[in-house]
């Protein structure tokens, strides 16, 4: 049967070549991603991604998108099934190309829709790009809060930590950057469905995207000094799975830190996990460590798993000379599902006994600012994945950061590209926040990062060493921490509230149609009145 949907409205593909479609932009979206970091491939995958969508249905749109996150997040993924085997890597992956799919069929109705209501040529090349780009930015904000709090991992602007276009995310954040992406991809694949080459005015849409994206300069933040920092990178037995006597990561951060005994420093930081034994509970690891506090004539800024009462927490401590330490704690806010505790575990025993089984401590979220105060600079906080996660480093920010100090443990992930893709979320904040970064892994690949993004020092993974590093330190807020929040809540949940309006809209124009049919009256045809002309 002939297609009797208007033309701007039909599929650009059949279905099969748009699943073919689907699966390879899925699979180009992973090279953008560390290790291979080809940035420059968002703007292939995310074509190919929409193209496939045009003029779906919406059982169609769910198989299309389903493809897309299947081939992208089974890849992307794959560092999960090191040490647990592939149910950890299957589930999860699966839950994200399911809620991809679920996402991918607004997507198409905004390409159904848009043309009906608004059929010029502004329409088409302003109003949905913009539509596009705002569903496709409100689907990483559902991944990345639903459910348990959301895994927010594979976002389009995480791509660009090494690109020139990473700058534009001090003004709107990563999101933004997100958003700013699919428009420049939306708005391109109009233009060349549009066809009106000879017309240069179409272009201008287009253009404006691509200016909007690419000239603005990193926000100015202001220079403050720097503070001199003391970093090992123990490389001890810090993985799940790894074979280890008491205090055995312990040891090595001590052994680690030997080399610094004796330098000049104004913190001595040490990496997630890396006190195997709660030094607020254990007389004798606190001797430790204020036996080093006093031999550097420094704060110490470690990590380790405490206790209270009932509850056991994944903890940043702040511990210093002669002080009752210790003298600042901070929390992890967004323990990890499945990993530092088990949501539900009624319900999820039942499906993998032995993995969850696994899992004998249920980690608290923190509720504490994300922030220190060590000697007068403003340290802000975050621990392993807890850098994924804005409201963490914008708090910190906003709290009077004026260096990020981000502490994690990427053993049970060694020998996979896991720890490059977390090091590319460190990046892309120093650039968001205007502040510099200290990314200290146990096993690496540990680095010190420039405000600007580029790096200043650093240590390879598994490898036992230590960092001397003067690290600048910024004040002042960039629009991103300002307003980031407002920005991807704007064009998140605006997006889905414009294309309610649409549906609106038409199905109050189909109401009329039939009035006007019953009355004996023609209607116009649909999507007539509107000039085509820009």
């Amino acid at each position: 049967m002939p297609d009797a949907r208007p033309a701007t409205v039909r599929p650009l593909l059949p279905l099969w070549a748009a699943v073919a479609a689907s699966i390879l932009a899925g699979l180009a979206l992973t090279t953008a991603f560390p290790a291979l970091s080809w940035w420059p491939m968002v703007f292939v995958a995310v074509p190919l991604a929409l193209v496939s969508l045009v003029g779906r249905r919406a059982w169609s749109a769910a198989l299309v998108g389903f493809a897309f996150g299947a081939a992208f997040f089974f890849v992307n993924l794959w560092f999960t099934a090191r040490y647990l085997g592939p149910e950890p890597w299957i589930a999860l992956s699966m839950l994200e190309a399911l809620l991809t799919a679920a996402f991918a069929v607004p997507i198409t109705l905004a390409y159904r829709w848009t043309p009906r209501v608004l059929p010029g040529a502004w329409g088409r090349l302003v109003v949905l790009p913009a539509l596009v780009a705002g569903l496709w930015t409100l689907r990483e904000e559902v991944l990345g809060t639903f459910p348990y709090g959301g895994f927010p991992w594979g976002r389009l602007g995480v791509t660009q930590a090494n690109s020139p276009l990473a700058d534009v995310a001090s003004w709107v954040g990563m999101s933004g950057l997100t958003f700013l992406i699919v428009l420049v991809c939306a708005a391109g694949v109009e233009y060349v469905r549009l066809g009106r080459w000879r017309d240069l005015r179409t272009a201008l849409p287009v253009v404006v995207a691509v200016v909007v994206l690419v000239l603005p300069p990193q926000f100015p933040t202001s220079a403050k000094g720097d503070i001199r920092v003391g970093a090992v990178q123990g490389n001890g037995p810090a993985g799940y799975f790894d074979q280890r006597g008491p205090n055995d990561v312990f040891r090595a951060q001590v052994e680690a830190t030997t080399p610094l005994l004796d330098e000049d420093m104004d913190v001595l930081l040490w990496p997630e996990g890396g006190i195997d034994s709660d030094p607020t509970q254990n007389a004798a690891t606190a001797a430790v460590l204020d036996s080093l506090a006093r031999r550097i004539h420094a704060p110490l800024l470690v990590s380790a798993v405490t206790q209270r009462g009932d509850e056991y927490f994944n903890s940043s401590l702040l511990w210093e000379t002669g002080a009752d330490n210790p003298v600042d704690t901070y929390d992890k806010r967004h323990p990890v599902p499945f990993g530092e505790y088990v949501p539900d575990r009624w319900l999820w025993r039942g499906f993998a006994p032995d993995l969850i089984d696994l899992i004998q401590r249920e980690y608290t979220p923190g509720t504490s600012t994300p922030m220190f105060d060590v000697n007068g600079v403003g340290v802000g906080l975050a621990i392993c994945f807890d850098v994924i996660y804005d409201d963490v480093i914008w708090d910190g920010a906003r709290a009077g950061a004026e260096v990020y100090m981000f502490q994690t443990n990427n053993a049970d992930f060694r020998g996979t590209n896991e720890n490059l893709q977390q090091l590319a979320f460190a990046r892309m904040r120093a650039i968001e926040t205007g502040r510099s970064v200290v990314n200290l892994s146990t096993v690496g690949t540990s680095q010190v990062i420039a405000p600007d993004g580029t790096t200043i020092d650093g240590l390879p993974a598994d490898t036992a060493g230590h960092l001397l590093t003067d690290v600048p330190l910024r004040t002042g807020l960039t629009p991103a921490v300002v307003a980031g929040a407002g920005i991807k809540a704007f064009l998140a949940w605006g997006s889905l509230a414009a294309l309610v309006a649409l549906g609106i809209i038409l199905r109050l124009r189909g109401r009329r149609r039939a009035t006007d049919a019953a009355h004996g009256e023609t209607p116009a045809p649909e999507g007539t009145g509107v000039s085509e002309n820009v």
